[in-house]
């Protein structure tokens, strides 16, 4: 199954908002829009709302509601921050993000565990041989992460 093309940050959420319809998940969207007031633009002027290269730069934060607790963070760069029950996936990219959140909620995401080194990871596949593997920091796993466990 090849993946959509997501080439904004509002197709994005739009593809987030009928992926979590189709899994019964309520969604709420706050969005950042301008130079001035997306989180990477930290050396914008004051009063400056466009790019050196005249775009108007569109970051948004997506929460998803229910177990597990999900959060995004698209940014204007073309890549995310997906939060999965407290632990965070850095510079996913953005066309991947509806595939990520369909292995989350159809049960394909689990927990793994090593005795050495020690640790317990969250890995989540997604349909085009694409895995994402981000250790879990905080010792007690939430009833969703220890229920994925494999």
């Amino acid at each position: 199954m090849e993946r959509a093309h997501l080439p904004t940050t509002e197709s994005a959420v739009v593809a987030i908002r009928d992926l979590a319809g189709e899994f019964g998940v309520s969604v709420t969207v706050t969005d950042d829009i301008g130079a001035d007031q997306t989180s990477r633009r930290t050396s914008a002027e004051l009063f400056t709302v466009f790019d050196p290269d005249g775009s108007l730069p569109h970051e948004a934060f997506v929460e998803l509601a229910g177990s597990p607790s999900v959060s995004v963070r698209l940014f204007p760069e073309d890549d995310a921050r997906i939060t999965v029950d407290g632990v965070e996936f850095h510079d996913v990219p953005r066309d991947s993000v509806p595939g990520f959140l369909r292995s989350v909620y159809s049960g394909l995401a689990r927990t793994k565990g090593r005795l050495f080194p020690p640790g317990q990871w969250l890995i989540v596949p997604l349909l085009a041989d694409e895995t994402y593997k981000e250790l879990i920091v905080h010792p007690n796993l939430t009833p969703w992460l220890a229920r994925s466990a494999r």
